[in-house]
């Protein structure tokens, strides 16, 4: 056996280094078979990934409805709408959040380059 197999353990894919609250409701997705836009409905009702096994129990309580319907049922109760207009998966949303970050960051830094040139030009030339 190798030095470096890891012994019977599953082989796990690398998680992206996300936000954990963003992996969060990754995780959940996978782990209660939700859809993109179910993960988004839930979002916008501030429903939390954590409590979604007590939901998702509809095989010890078959009164219950399937996660992803009751999510959609909350939606529409508080929303007065089937869906979201635009859904867009978490990854693509992190992903342009995290775009839109950089975007200020550089543009903060630029004007911050542009103050500094113009003081130091009004400290060597006087008026």
């Amino acid at each position: 056996m190798r030095p470096d197999s890891n012994q019977g353990e599953p082989i796990m894919p690398k998680k992206k280094n996300l936000n954990p609250k963003v992996q969060v409701w990754i995780d959940a997705r996978k782990r209660h078979h939700l859809s993109h836009a179910q993960v988004q409905m839930a979002r916008e009702l501030g429903l939390n990934p954590k409590k979604f096994g007590k939901m998702d129990n509809r095989d010890q309580e078959p009164w219950k409805m399937p996660l992803g319907q009751y999510i959609e049922h909350l939606y529409f109760k508080h929303f007065r709408k089937e869906g979201p207009d635009v859904v867009l998966s978490i990854e693509k949303k992190a992903r342009s959040q995290k775009e839109k970050k950089a975007r200020k960051r550089q543009a903060k830094l630029q004007h911050r380059q542009i103050e500094t040139t113009d003081k130091e030009q009004s400290k060597v030339s006087p008026p």
